[in-house]
């Protein structure tokens, strides 16, 4: 066994692991995101983990998390199920043409390019507040989008490994015109077969530690209903500062991971 596989067994990992769940899971279910850009940092700098390895195990982590979400949700009429399937389609096929992209592409460009976006959204979601009563009308013209949308989160995802829920929540809200708890249901819905399809690649290379992300996984769901249901008191204004403030710290996050992928 390596030094730092025996570190992830010792007693304190477990209680790192817990910790780690819990804050994923009020975030999960708080924002309709799948936690991970809590638990990658969370695992590579409490536990040492491998970035590869950390990551994949995140993905694991998520699956639990987002069906408990889910149900959440869905028991107050909050998820658009149709539509969470397109762009979960869009999303397993965008997620291998990034992979395949991953080669080619600057990745210090693409974190400023999504520290960008993310910068645009902030802004945005102090300008439009969505209406509780909106609510995810299908049609060809909003199907086509919804693919294009799942196709670019997934492309995403596979290029700088962000989670969907920080692209599909926004754009939901603030394109769709979706209300906040529908975008977050709907978000968490569609991360379930994103997970399980990029978790199952992820065993075949060895890049999940199964113990950590069942006991992360464990630990999130016993927050999540919690998150949801915080969510559905918060007042729409109040939701889009709180989840601005998350998106910040993610765009902290990847502008930190570019300015050092750029001395590399």
């Amino acid at each position: 066994m390596h030094a730092d596989q025996a570190i992830t067994r010792e007693p304190r990992a477990y209680l790192a692991y817990v910790f780690i769940g819990l804050i994923a899971g009020l975030l999960s279910g708080l924002f309709g995101v799948g936690g991970g850009t809590v638990i990658v940092p969370l695992l590579v700098l409490m536990l040492r983990f491998d970035q590869r390895r950390a990551a994949g195990t995140s993905l694991a982590a998520i699956v639990p998390t987002a069906s408990v979400g889910v149900i959440s949700y869905a028991m107050s009429g909050s998820v658009a199920w149709i539509a969470a399937l397109i762009l979960a389609a869009g999303a397993v096929v965008g997620a291998q043409i990034g992979s395949r992209m991953l080669p080619r592409i600057s990745q210090t460009a693409l974190r400023w390019g999504f520290v960008a976006f993310l910068l645009v959204v902030i802004v945005s979601l102090f300008l439009v507040i969505p209406s509780r009563a909106a609510d995810l009308e299908l049609s060809w013209l909003s199907g086509a989008g919804l693919v294009a949308v799942g196709v670019v989160t997934g492309v995403i995802a596979g290029l700088i490994g962000v989670g969907g829920g920080v692209i599909v929540v926004p754009v939901l809200m603030l394109v769709f015109g979706t209300s906040d708890l529908v975008a977050k249901g709907t978000s968490l819905l569609m991360m379930i077969p994103t997970a399980v399809s990029g978790t199952i690649g992820n065993l075949r290379h060895r890049n999940v530690d199964l113990l950590a992300a069942g006991v992360i996984g464990l630990s999130a769901c016993t927050m999540t209903a919690l998150g949801a249901w915080l969510a559905t008191l918060m007042d729409p204004l109040l939701g889009n500062i709180l989840f601005a403030a998350y998106l910040v710290v993610i765009a902290v996050q990847m502008g930190i991971k570019a300015v050092r992928g750029r001395g590399r």
